[in-house]
């Protein structure tokens, strides 16, 4: 009985609070502005917060927890140094790099921290089907490439062994190429001519999403675009540098150009690295910081003391960006919780400016029998539900938000199920905290000066 009676009472507080509303519509919408925009933030934010966590984990699996990446640094022509060097007077000798190469894999696989190696040799050509020549990435690799790149053959093998040391054409496509070469079959068994060899392809990548911004953020091709051969088989049937270099610079030396009295100018030698992208994967993550000093220190004194190579540890880049996603979600967190902040303020001002208007109306009711409870829950109910409305129409443009802001910036957004329950809640938490102090305000009314009242 208590809970009917109960029930009867809130609904006829609610009854009288929509037909309020309802009333003063544009003032209704005006105090809701702020909870409208508020919400929307909060959606927004969290939407971001939720993109920008996936993308992190998306790029985390790209390019490993426990990898060190190793990239050479190419001779390029520097013509600040060349005018320096034509002062010079006589011809100078400089120190001589042999550059990153397959013997520097041998030597740094020993240290304890390192649990696998995965180099890469990067090559831009081009293949062709049907006499039409496309360009295509062609990358010598060794099996442990797939492994340290988190990359899942979907159909046919990786390479065997007696394929990888003889050199054999074979190669492992990824899925866009399959699509561009052999839509509507399997490319499995086929052969495909990448430049002037011919492959059988034995093997196709699952597709992996990269995104722009972790190919622009951390060097990542899009692996589902290339064409991966054994590392021997591109050294042997396509280019290997390590070969030219060594006929280039017999003695193990860089000769500066010009005569004792001629100008002297630097003859920049181009990409001689044997290799252009060396993966090292160590055990722990907690190796990572010591096992790239010992690699850098190691690979220093095998290149004669010069640096002509860069190491980065991929994970520490993306903690960064995760540190600085961190701080912008809490700014945001700032500006959404000033504007229910005002949003709240907002609603208890146009509360305390109607009790004034209704001031009368107030004592009359008292007057009948109202109680100061029933007085509460009537102007209460009226704050909640002008929440609740900012609330419904700020989670709607929040979502709407979140989609054209992905839309426009590329900017990854996430809107979940639980975000919006969050902002309903907040929303009704405001309603409920700023509507108490005018409620209060119009239950101590006294009913005679009330009724008095003009």
């Amino acid at each position: 009985m208590i809970d009917k009676i109960l029930i009867e009472t809130i609904k006829s507080n609610f009854t009288e609070a929509i037909r309020v509303i309802l009333a003063n519509k544009v003032r209704t919408l005006l105090t809701a502005l702020g909870i409208i925009f508020g919400v929307a933030a909060v959606i927004t934010m969290l939407a971001i917060g939720k993109g920008a966590e996936r993308e992190i984990l998306s790029q985390l699996e790209l390019v490993g927890v426990n990898n060190i990446l190793i990239t050479p640094i190419p001779d390029e022509p520097d013509e600040n140094n060349s005018e320096d060097e034509e002062d010079t007077g006589a011809s100078e000798t400089i120190r001589f790099s042999k550059g990153l190469d397959l013997l520097d894999i041998a030597s740094i696989q020993n240290i304890p921290t390192i649990k696998q190696i995965s180099p890469e040799i990067i090559m831009e050509t081009y293949m062709i089907k049907k006499g039409r020549q496309s360009s295509v990435k062609l990358i010598g690799v060794t099996n442990s490439f797939f492994e340290t790149s988190n990359v899942n053959i979907g159909q046919g093998k990786n390479f065997t062994e007696a394929q990888a040391i003889n050199a054999q054409p074979v190669c492992i496509i990824g899925e866009k190429v399959e699509k561009k070469l052999f839509t509507g079959e399997s490319a499995i068994g086929k052969q495909i001519k990448v430049k002037d060899v011919w492959l059988k392809v034995i093997g196709i990548i699952e597709e992996k999403l990269i995104s722009e911004t972790a190919q622009e953020n951390l060097g990542i091709r899009d692996l589902n675009q290339d064409i991966y051969v054994p590392i021997q088989t591109f050294l042997v049937r396509y280019k290997n540098r390590k070969i030219i270099v060594d006929q280039e610079m017999p003695q193990g030396m860089f000769i500066i150009n010009g005569g004792s009295n001629g100008p002297k100018k630097r003859t920049p030698r181009g990409n001689y690295h044997q290799i252009d992208r060396l993966t090292v994967q160590v055990h722990n993550s907690n190796e990572l910081k010591s096992t790239a000093e010992v690699i850098s220190k190691m690979l220093k004194r095998k290149h004669n003391g010069m640096m002509d190579f860069e190491i980065t540890i991929p994970i520490n880049l993306l903690k960064q960006q995760q540190k600085t996603k961190q701080i912008f979600n809490i700014v945001l967190s700032i500006i959404a919780g000033i504007s229910l902040l005002i949003g709240g303020i907002g609603i208890m001002n146009i509360m305390l400016a109607s009790i004034l208007e209704r001031t009368k109306e107030i004592g009359i009711i008292k007057a009948i029998g109202a109680t100061k409870q029933d007085i509460v829950l009537q102007f209460l109910s009226e704050s909640i539900l002008i929440s609740l409305g900012g609330g419904i129409l700020g989670c709607i443009l929040g979502i709407v938000g979140a989609y054209i802001l992905e839309f426009t910036t590329g900017i990854e957004t996430i809107v979940t199920v639980g975000s919006i329950l969050l902002s309903f809640l907040v929303a009704t938490l405001i309603g409920l905290i700023f509507g108490v102090l005018p409620a209060k305000a119009a239950a101590n009314k006294n009913p005679i000066e009330a009724i008095r009242h003009e």
